[in-house]
């Protein structure tokens, strides 16, 4: 469980700063189809992280009590790092990847 939290986690973190798909606006085709021109994180690209898990019992999700993890982690991550840029540059990200020019315009 804890390695999937960490998968996700780092997966937020691409997400936030990263990854992003660029589309013709014309065909509506994927530019970047092809992951030399897809950067995701490598180990150098991401920090030391740590995972705190809270045992919580969910009887209703479905018969057997049990969900996915690794999903929970890119959310979580992905908000924080959008909001630790807000508190270091006064300017709200409002689209994924945050990028400076759109902290500058």
């Amino acid at each position: 469980v804890r390695s999937q939290y960490y998968g996700g986690m780092i997966w937020g973190v691409s997400f936030a700063l990263h990854e992003e798909a660029i589309t013709d606006r014309r065909s509506g085709r994927i530019q970047n189809a092809n992951l030399a021109e897809y950067h995701v994180p490598v180990n150098a690209d991401v920090p030391s992280v740590e995972a705190l898990l809270v045992h919580e019992d969910d009887p209703h999700v479905n018969a057997l009590g049990i969900k996915g993890v690794g999903e929970i982690g890119i959310t979580g991550t992905a908000g924080a790092v959008a909001n630790a840029v807000w508190h270091a540059t006064g300017v709200r990200p409002r689209r994924f990847p945050i990028r400076i020019e759109d902290l500058l315009g």
